[in-house]
């Protein structure tokens, strides 16, 4: 409840996780058939980078404008929307990319807990249509949401990790997600500060018996120091057909652009469990 995205909007982790989310959303939506989108964890929609808390961390300045110019095919698409939403002033939260991708039919649904940010982000979609906010606790909403009634779609969770425990949280939803809704696409982004509780969390998808996973990681450095956030990962759980592959290109895409020359910094997509 303390967290507040606006201080990191646009940051490595946030163009990481909007690239991948992007790559993701594009074969959902090349089907005919309608989906829906569940973001567990929207804040505020998109971000005012000319604002007091962007301005505060100023951490969008290692994130997206060492990416915005990049001339790389496979960041045309998500770079594409980034401008279309108004960057350099503005950068957009995953809500605003995936409205942005949205097809007549399709439909949205974004849960975000905190009473500001949850209030700003209904005012952002008042009157859409396809766009339901609530606020209420995302493994909650997750449980009481799914499946959906187009029976595809997908289900991205984005926690702060202010709490513990939240990996051990993320692995169980992961895992309750995958029995009860197994046409979904399910995305979670992770923080790596040390290699540990990643280990762990991957650890607990495999005794889970959650099949289908993909971890799409970048690190800026060696990851041995828990105190920082050396490098974030998006695991991808029934993912879309050649996303695998897609995936390892955007990652190599980013790493030279974010990465600073630290010894360590890499981008990997690393299956953890069988289809």
């Amino acid at each position: 409840m303390n967290y507040r995205h606006a201080f990191h909007a646009g940051n490595f982790a946030d163009v990481v996780k909007h690239a991948l989310l992007v790559a993701l959303l594009r074969p959902l939506t090349a089907k005919d058939r309608p989906l829906r989108v569940l973001d567990a964890h929207a804040g505020l929609g998109d971000y005012d980078l000319g604002g007091a808390e962007a301005q505060r961390t100023g951490e969008w300045r290692d994130g997206i404008a060492r990416v915005a110019d990049s001339p790389d095919p496979m960041l045309a698409d998500y770079l594409a929307l980034v401008r279309a939403a108004g960057y350099p002033a503005r950068y957009p939260g995953s809500p605003a990319l995936a409205r942005a991708l949205l097809r007549p039919g399709d439909s949205l649904v974004l849960c975000e807990l905190h009473p500001e940010d949850h209030a700003t982000l209904r005012a952002r979609f008042r009157g859409d249509p396809q766009v339901a906010v609530h606020r209420r606790d995302a493994y909650e909403a997750a449980r009481a949401l799914t499946p959906f009634p187009e029976r595809r779609g997908l289900v991205l969770f984005d926690p702060p990790f202010e709490r513990e425990g939240e990996f051990e949280r993320l692995a169980a939803a992961l895992a309750e997600l995958r029995r009860r809704f197994r046409a979904a696409t399910l995305a979670a982004w992770y923080p790596v500060k040390h290699r540990a509780p990643v280990r762990a969390f991957h650890a607990a998808l495999r005794d889970a018996a959650v099949a289908d996973c993909l971890a799409c990681e970048l690190t800026l450095r060696e990851p041995t120091d828990p105190t920082r956030l050396n490098g974030c990962g998006l695991l991808v759980a029934n993912p879309p057909f050649r996303f695998e592959e897609e995936a390892r290109a955007v990652l190599g895409a980013l790493l030279p652009r974010l990465s600073r020359g630290e010894d360590g910094a890499s981008a990997t997509v690393t299956r953890i469990t069988a289809e």
